[in-house]
This record gives C-alpha cells, sequence and structure tokens, in this order.
C-alpha cells in the first residue's frame, strides 16, 4: 500500500501533471476543500429564489451580523460559496464587474447563465495553467431573469449544473438526503426557508441558532434580493 501512496504523490505536485489513471490530484484536494466548508443550500421556489447558508462563527466574541456569506452580483442574482471564502470573494467581484459593464454596455441586466460560464472560465483555466491552484470553492448562483428562476452550481474544476435545489459543504449528504425526500416545486420561499433550516438544524446540531443563519431571496416580482431578517428566521427555530 504504502509504494502506491508514494508514487501517486508524486503527481499531486503540479496542477497540471495527470496521475496515470487520468485525475488531477490538486483539483480533487480541492473539491475536498469545499466539503469541509460551512453548509450552504440553494433552492428554486414557486414564488422566486432561495439561498440559506450557515455562518459558522467560530468564536463567541465575532460579531455575527458583521460575517456575511450570501454576496449580491447584481439586482437580479446573488451567490453564497462553501470552501475558501477569500478564493470566492475574488470570483464574485469579479462577476460584479461583469454585470455592472454588461448594464452600462446594453442597458440591460446580465443573464444569470453569463454571469456562471464567466465564474467557470477562470475556475477552468486554474486547472490547466502552471504556477496557478485551482481555486478551492464552489459558488451557488441564483437568480430571476428573462428565462426565469435558474440556480446553478460551480465545482472548482469550473464544470456548473443547475438545479432544482442543492447543497454545498458540510452535511452536503444528509441535507441532499432530505432535499430530494422533502422539496417540491410548489414550494413558496418561505416552506423552502422552513426547509432549509429544518435540514441545517438535524445536520449542525451543535449551538444552532439563528444568528448562525444568513439567508436571502429574490422574488419572481420585484426581482430585487433581499436579506431574511433575524426575526423571520427565529420564527422558523
Amino acid at each position: 500500500m504504502q509504494p502506491v501512496q508514494h508514487q501517486m504523490m508524486g503527481y499531486d505536485r503540479a496542477i497540471t501533471m495527470f496521475s496515470p489513471d487520468g485525475r488531477l490530484l490538486q483539483v480533487e484536494y480541492a473539491k475536498k476543500t469545499v466539503r469541509l466548508g460551512n453548509t450552504a443550500i440553494g433552492m428554486v421556489c414557486s414564488d422566486g429564489v432561495l439561498l440559506v447558508t450557515d455562518k459558522r462563527l467560530v468564536d463567541k466574541l465575532v460579531v455575527p451580523e458583521a460575517i456575511e456569506k450570501i454576496f449580491k452580483i447584481d439586482e437580479h442574482i446573488m451567490s453564497t460559496a462553501a470552501g475558501i471564502i477569500s478564493d470566492a470573494r475574488v470570483l464574485i467581484e469579479q462577476a460584479q464587474v461583469k454585470a455592472q459593464q454588461h448594464r452600462m454596455t446594453y442597458d440591460f441586466p446580465i443573464d444569470t447563465i453569463t454571469v456562471v460560464k464567466s465564474i467557470c472560465d477562470l475556475k477552468q483555466i486554474c486547472t490547466q495553467s502552471g504556477g496557478l491552484r485551482p481555486f478551492g470553492v464552489s459558488l451557488l448562483i441564483a437568480g430571476i431573469d428573462e428565462n426565469g428562476k435558474r440556480l446553478f452550481e460551480t465545482d472548482p474544476t469550473g464544470i456548473f449544473y443547475q438545479y432544482r435545489a442543492t447543497v454545498i459543504g458540510e452535511g452536503e449528504p444528509e441535507i441532499e438526503e432530505i432535499l430530494h425526500k422533502d422539496y417540491k416545486d410548489s414550494m413558496t420561499i418561505d416552506d423552502g426557508l422552513k426547509l432549509c433550516v429544518k435540514a441545517l438544524k438535524k445536520v449542525l446540531d451543535h449551538d444552532f441558532n439563528a444568528d448562525r443563519i444568513d439567508a436571502a431571496y429574490i422574488d419572481e416580482k420585484e426581482r430585487v434580493m433581499k436579506k431574511i431578517p433575524k426575526a423571520k428566521l427565529k420564527k422558523f427555530l
């Protein structure tokens, strides 16, 4: 067993080097980083889109309101992440600039899929360029545009998928099972929030309270991102 491990070690020194069985080991390590990250749930509801995430307070002296885990890309598009949040910040800032440039150039809001592809293009470049490392983060991007309500998940390789409901980060298998069982297309944003809080409470039972939750939604009529206040979150707890 030991000689095999030693042999594989040589193939994780550079991002551009494939192992004999066709794997990019640095990319796989980045995916493991995501699975250790804070839990984030995305959902398409009957009246909008919803993102709910665990703030993961590392110290009781940290001000909970100062921790932001859901970011506005444009009025009608928002994002959250699991993994290395500083990596996510760089990607989201690039997406924000792209969205602003699109409005200035075309006087029209950008499509959600255009933002997703832009982020994934940068992620993919970092899997084939020497001297770089992959972004150790997965993003959930939710928005409402001319094509309707849309939710995408991107992974460190630059692949993206469209979902009706999905989860990334810590406790992914358990929450995914809950979503498969209880999620319905007819759910309202309030119904979705109730399900997300229930799932987080089950997986993150230790010291779980409203301070740990960051939640935001985009209503189908207004198409503007809004944060869900702590008072409302406490009702669902």
